[in-house]
């Protein structure tokens, strides 16, 4: 079965910025470069957990969400009511609940071509459902979710809680973290993690590095810095790219997503 970390070839050259994307770069919730890391690392396969108060968190989502490649399902987690009928492999992550069902439409769901859509709150999807929803990130599903919390230990410290109990290698596969918070009267994505999955080296053993640091905003200048650059390699090796083509790729898409200048 595919592992978290199994590239996903990214070949597309796209020549118009996503729309939603763009809008929320002209109104500043993040920059054009973070925006273009963030598109380029979505459409690779790579998960993506946004956290802060949930209506600019969804939002948030929601445009990542449209820079999935194309072909790629997505499949909602439905809250409280949630049985995993959907999901071939619910009872091998662990669902305590009845067997899956035949699918509810459709062939049954690839990991390596599904993405899975959850709200993570006390009212939407929370406890055994959360985790079902995490873990399957270890087998391959691209998870695309929202959560309030305030910072990237917040996320941790809400997941790993009861009743969520998400251990810590299942959350080595969040991926891509954005915290949103409030600067200068503004929402902004104060910071940007990349979660570095749990791996093994050459003689089996385990691997775990800590998280890495994309992008954080200056509330002083409000400007947003940039630290990514230091993990190009290991970001172009988990969408399956080469270093240079996602420096490239990353410059290339910034200029589309740049909102125009006023003369």
């Amino acid at each position: 079965m595919a592992d978290a970390t199994t590239p996903a070839a990214t070949t597309l050259t796209p020549e118009v910025a996503p729309t939603a994307l763009s809008a929320l770069v002209r109104e500043r919730l993040l920059d054009a470069e973070l925006a273009a890391t963030a598109w380029i690392l979505v459409e690779g396969g790579v998960p993506v957990v946004v956290a802060g108060a949930v209506p600019t968190a969804r939002r948030l989502l929601d445009a990542l969400i449209a820079c999935v490649a194309p072909g790629t399902r997505l499949a909602r987690v439905t809250g409280a009511d949630e049985d995993f009928a959907w999901l071939p492999q619910a009872s091998e992550l662990g669902w305590a609940g009845q067997p899956a069902t035949p699918q509810r439409d459709g062939a049954p769901l690839q990991p390596a071509t599904t993405r899975l859509v959850a709200e993570f709150t006390e009212a939407a999807t929370w406890g055994e459902r959360a985790r079902i929803a995490v873990r399957a990130a270890s087998i391959g599903y691209a998870l695309a979710a929202t959560i309030e919390a305030e910072s990237l230990e917040g996320v941790f410290e809400t997941l790993k809680a009861a009743p969520n109990r998400v251990t810590d290698d299942e959350l080595t596969r969040l991926g891509l973290v954005l915290i949103i918070g409030e600067a200068g009267g503004a929402d902004r994505v104060t910071a940007a993690h990349y979660v570095r999955p749990l791996a093994r080296d050459e003689h089996g053993h385990t691997q775990r590095l800590g998280p890495a640091v994309l992008a954080t905003h200056d509330p002083s200048t409000d400007r947003f810095e940039h630290f990514g650059w230091g993990i190009t390699p290991e970001l172009a090796v988990r969408i399956g790219q080469r270093a240079g083509d996602l420096e490239l790729e990353i410059d290339r898409r910034r200029e589309l997503l740049e909102p125009p200048r006023l003369h």
